[in-house]
């Protein structure tokens, strides 16, 4: 197991989130083989994959999870043939469960503009919270990436900002000026009052001063939306989605917000086509020569 660990670690370059998911998957079918009298590696066949599988199915794991974990057993399966310790690869052999993918809840284009245009950006923790939000909603990045973010990764005067994505992908996102106008008032008015010996150069720091943890800034999303008040509970993610969303409404295309989004297959970006029908029907009769008469 560790020398596939360092296998997915050095040449897969998988996030250590997916990282995790997959040795706990692989562990999970490790002790499946041992309780149906699978003594070695050797030993793992199609047969024991889908008993497994199955298990998990019965179990009621979510689509979701079961694509994943047959897309690690089949990841382990193929490390093992090229290793020399399976005969063949019964991985291909494999089916993926097809993940049921449910359209994102989002704000609408006048809910983003009461959020943030009424938010209480008095003292540190008010200037943070705000250009929290206006960075989220603006570039449409992942929470983790935007707790990432280093100070000199935002470039206010070309209005961008250098993002750090999965799998280690950096890219460069556009970032509007009410955002650029938040941040710079949290960094001059707001981070000064925070910053410690433990801050090094993170953009957003916690109320000790360290860098913002994912889980406070989804905290600080939820607190902030339920304020405002008839509004979705959306945390991070939802203003990915309705950044996303937006940008279609705005007659971006599908590759450009791939770009945004930092997604590696335009099938991930695919799903925000669905949000908004009356996009669709205004290109429709834009575009088509009998969409209107």
């Amino acid at each position: 197991m560790l020398g596939f660990e360092r296998y997915l670690r050095g040449e897969r370059d998988l996030s250590a989130h997916t990282l995790r998911a997959y040795i706990g998957d692989l562990r999970d079918l490790c002790r499946y083989s041992e309780e149906v009298g699978i003594g070695s590696v050797a030993g793992l066949d199609v047969g024991v994959l889908r008993g497994w599988l199955a298990r998990q199915h019965a179990s009621g794991r979510a689509r979701a999870t079961l694509a994943r974990r047959t897309a690690a057993a089949r990841a382990f399966t193929a490390y093992l043939c090229r290793c020399g310790l399976l005969e063949r690869d019964p991985g291909p052999l494999l089916g993926t469960p097809k993940r049921h993918r449910e359209l994102p809840a989002v704000l609408d284009q006048d809910a983003a503009g009461r959020l943030l245009g009424g938010m209480d950006a008095g003292g540190p923790v008010g200037l943070r919270d705000l250009a929290v939000l206006e960075v989220l909603y603006a570039t449409g990045v992942r929470v983790s990436e935007l707790c990432g973010l280093d100070v000199d990764d935002l470039d206010g005067a070309r209005g961008t900002v250098r993002v750090l994505g999965k799998g280690n992908r950096e890219r460069v996102v556009p970032i509007g000026e009410p955002a650029v106008r938040a941040v710079g008032d949290w960094l001059r008015a707001g981070r000064p009052r925070l910053v410690n010996e433990h801050s090094g150069p993170a953009l957003f720091l916690g109320a000790r001063g360290g860098r913002l943890h994912p889980t406070s800034a989804r905290r600080i999303v939820h607190a902030r939306i339920a304020e405002v008040g008839d509004m979705p509970d959306l945390g991070p993610h939802g203003l990915r989605h309705s950044a996303a969303t937006h940008l279609l409404e705005g007659g971006a295309d599908l590759r450009s917000v791939q770009e945004i989004l930092g997604h590696a297959s335009l099938q991930s970006t695919q799903i925000y086509t669905h949000v908004s029908p009356e996009r669709l029907r205004q290109v429709h009769r834009q575009a088509h020569p009998r969409g209107a008469e």
